[in-house]
């Protein structure tokens, strides 16, 4: 019998637990079975195997970033929005570190209606930080993959120990940050692809 009191939420919040303390890539059901305390084919009860828990902490990573951000930019705009959704953006994978990397990378598959509810939730929010640049459409789509690429790299590096230049970190954060709102304010404008086939001499 399963567990009283054990559902599809708590084990999936003790695996998020786990995988922000040992790392994503140390997460296995043997030892989510282990950590709430049933035996692991009981926890085939309240989860479908490895790929759905790995689905089900995506989802949970993106509604909590979703969060963060919506409430890191709520009533900001420009620059300001920018920088308190960027330091949102980081500090939530310092605190989250596995919960994140399970939510970071790979795009839901579109049949997957609540996956795509949750990555559109975040969606939303950095649509709404660009539309005080005025970026809409499908501008808006190429600077969300700016910014996303942007700060998931830096995160990422961070995270590694991937900066060990005698520099403050910070420093270059912001440095990063004031790089992409003067992109999006329009004081630095990237070429368009018919500009870069001109360059590398394709026209």
């Amino acid at each position: 019998m399963p567990r009283v009191g054990l559902s599809a939420d708590a084990v999936v919040a003790e695996a998020a637990r786990a995988a922000d303390e040992l790392g994503l890539d140390k997460l296995t059901l043997a030892l989510v079975a282990q950590r709430v305390d049933v035996r692991l084919p009981s926890l085939y009860k309240h989860v479908r195997g490895g790929d759905d828990l790995r689905r089900r902490l995506a989802i949970l990573a993106l509604g909590e970033l979703a969060a963060c951000l919506g409430a890191a930019a709520v009533g900001r705009s420009g620059a300001v929005a920018l920088a308190a959704l960027a330091a949102a953006y980081r500090d939530y994978a310092e605190r989250r570190p596995g919960l994140y990397a399970a939510g970071a990378v790979r795009a839901p598959d579109p049949a997957d209606g609540e996956h795509v509810a949750a990555a559109e939730a975040v969606y939303r929010v950095v649509v709404a930080v660009l539309a005080g640049y005025g970026i809409e459409g499908d501008d808006a789509v190429d600077a969300t993959r700016i910014l996303r690429a942007a700060l998931h790299g830096f995160v990422s590096l961070e995270a590694g120990g991937g900066f060990g230049m005698p520099r403050d970190v910070d420093r270059t954060f912001e440095r990063l940050v004031a790089g992409l709102d003067a992109v999006f304010s329009g004081q630095t404008r990237l070429p368009d692809r018919a500009v870069l086939s001109r360059q590398a001499g394709g026209a």
